[in-house]
């Protein structure tokens, strides 16, 4: 979910029916530090800050809490995220995972396809000439 994009995500949780609740936390924009590693495995050192919106909230049927927390600025994203999590820890997981998470994750899997197809099509082949003596 993190990564989808907002059009699809969208697109996406218009077939879930949004059940009501109550924000523990209602959407809000704010930034955290995010760290690197030098090649992976070095020391962390902070590479900046990234904005993020985060959200809590409480479905009113059963008392599930959810949390979601997006990269940017969209609080409706955020809230949509704090409900799927909720949802995911109800009788609903099951439709959650077939109409939200299926569909991004065979997204995902098609964006990266398509970038490895990309990057092959640039592909250069290099060797070495030997010299005749």
């Amino acid at each position: 979910m993190a990564k989808a994009d907002h059009d699809f995500f969208s697109c996406m949780t218009e077939k879930l029916l949004l059940p009501e609740h109550e924000f523990l936390r209602a959407p809000e924009i704010g930034s955290v530090m995010v760290q690197g590693r030098m090649g992976g495995t070095g020391n962390a050192f902070n590479m900046g800050e990234m904005t993020v919106t985060r959200c809590s909230l409480r479905l009113r049927a059963c008392g599930t809490t959810g949390h979601g927390y997006i990269q940017g600025r969209n609080k409706m994203l955020a809230q949509v995220a704090a409900i799927c999590d909720a949802l995911l820890q109800t009788s609903e997981a099951q439709t959650v995972i077939r109409d939200i998470i299926q569909p991004l994750q065979m997204r995902a899997e098609q964006d990266a396809a398509k970038l490895a197809r990309q990057s092959a099509a640039t592909k250069v082949d290099f060797f070495t000439m030997v010299r005749g003596n």
